[in-house]
């Protein structure tokens, strides 16, 4: 999503590489099972543009999409289109602005200026904190939601898709202090795209042919983004397809050796699995447990990521931590009754931390047994009687039918869950959906997986 400074055969190619990578004809992203529809795309009039609010040496665009529900003190989301993209555009193409309606924190969509054009992310004073381009309005933007808005100074957090995902690393590299942990979707290493002139494009980096070491990497961040910086890092997500035809997947390597220096982790991963079909997913641990980096290769997928209507981008949040109840470092869950949108009642654990008991619907008092936190691990845990159980797909089961059970909490991938951005909750071993049997409503319907079908009885909420 690059223009060359030169060669203009190189140039043509890269633009009409541009048109295909805002949705034209890129090879699509392969799926996961029983995801849920694409969102119906918002109209851009629902943003608020925002003028004057700092200093601004590049003349960028900022819209703000402030939800109905806002959370008080809410957190902050920096949301970065690509080339040829706007913000306007990255509000109606992406799940940011529905999950924000959940969640109720702020997303600030920027335009780069000239319009369509991609983000500073190769010239020198873009690259080290408070030197001038594309960051500095960018950090206004921020600055200003925080002192108009009541946005959350502690609770700051970036994302990106191409270019705007080379310009979340380039963000989190510039102002480590400003940021919680970030999300780059498609993007390159910090420092990778330096050509030392403005919007330049590297050729060699968008190949993947630039490759060094961790500490190399890492160096870069810590010597040239705030140089002298030595409090505590962002945590970092990443995201790439292998076919991605505009940024070579190599990248997305050379990623996660900058990060992982970064951040003071291996580079071997601790864990290592498959979320959805066609997702390998890599964790990257400090020594406490926590997720410090988290990396996705989507096999098969081009140029377009996040995908609407999949899970990418709640997956995202969830990492970020904007899904939880109150503003945090993204470690923690969120706690509360499961609603069952149709019938208006509460998934129930009748049977008080029963091994094996089957999950129903029950009028909402309030009781531990409706109470379920979702955890970093993606479980739902339920605690009566100072027993904390899992909500568990009976028996590994994948079919429609399959009992949705409370169990030990295991780890096993059959104990966790996907809080979709439609209000599906699907399991992550089966696709399927949380299911109210038979659209009933009565105290003491049974809940199943079941295929996601779009049904009212499929739709949750917690909290």
């Amino acid at each position: 999503m690059f223009r060359s400074r030169s060669l203009p055969s190189r140039l043509l190619g890269i633009v009409a590489a541009l048109g295909l990578a805002v949705g034209l004809s890129l090879q699509a992203v392969p799926r996961a099972a029983a995801t849920p529809q694409a969102a119906t795309p918002r109209a851009a009039a629902a943003l608020t543009q925002i003028t004057d609010f700092g200093t601004n040496p590049t003349g960028l665009l900022m819209h703000l999409y402030v939800p109905n529900n806002v959370r008080a003190n809410p957190p902050i989301l920096l949301a970065l289109h690509g080339c040829q993209g706007s913000g306007p555009y990255l509000y109606s193409s992406t799940d940011f602005a529905s999950l924000a309606d959940r969640y109720g924190f702020l997303v600030i969509y920027p335009s780069t200026n000239p319009g369509g054009s991609c983000w500073d992310v190769s010239s020198d004073q873009a690259l080290t904190r408070n030197g001038g381009s594309d960051p500095v309005g960018l950090r206004s933007m921020i600055a200003y939601t925080e002192q108009h808005y009541g946005g959350n100074a502690d609770a700051v957090y970036v994302t990106g898709e191409s270019s705007g995902g080379m310009m979340t690393n380039v963000m989190l590299a510039d102002y480590p202090d400003v940021f919680k942990a970030g999300a780059a979707f498609m993007g390159v290493p910090y420092h990778c795209f330096r050509t030392g002139s403005v919007r330049g494009w590297n050729p060699d980096c968008a190949q993947g042919k630039v490759s060094m070491s961790p500490q190399q990497w890492g160096g870069l961040v810590r010597t040239t983004g705030d140089p002298g910086y030595t409090g505590p890092r962002p945590r970092v997500q990443l995201w790439h397809g292998t076919a991605d035809p505009i940024l070579s997947h190599n990248d997305l390597g050379e990623e996660i050796k900058q990060w992982t220096d970064v951040l003071g982790v291996s580079q071997s991963p601790s864990a290592t699995d498959t979320p959805a079909a066609n997702w390998t997913r890599t964790r990257y641990d400090n020594s406490a447990g926590t997720t410090q980096v988290e990396a996705y290769s989507i096999a098969g997928a081009g140029h377009q990521l996040p995908v609407q209507g999949t899970a990418m981008a709640a997956d995202a949040i969830h990492f970020m931590g904007l899904d939880a109840g109150s503003a945090g470092g993204g470690t923690g869950g969120t706690s509360g009754a499961l609603h069952a949108v149709d019938a208006g009642k509460c998934l129930t654990d009748a049977n008080n931390a029963t091994l094996g008991t089957q999950q129903q619907i029950r009028t909402c008092d309030g009781g531990a047994n409706q109470r379920w936190t979702r955890t970093a691990s993606n479980q739902l845990t339920v605690t009566v009687g100072g027993s904390t159980l899992c909500l568990d797909a009976d028996a590994r089961g994948t079919t429609d039918g399959t009992r949705v059970v409370v169990w030990s909490c295991n780890g096993q991938a059959n104990q966790q869950w996907r809080l979709n951005s439609d209000g599906t909750v699907t399991g992550v071993q089966s696709g399927l959906c949380l299911d109210v049997a038979g659209l009933a409503t009565a105290d003491g319907t049974p809940v199943q997986l079941w295929s996601c079908s779009g049904g009212r009885n499929q739709q949750w909420t917690l909290g």
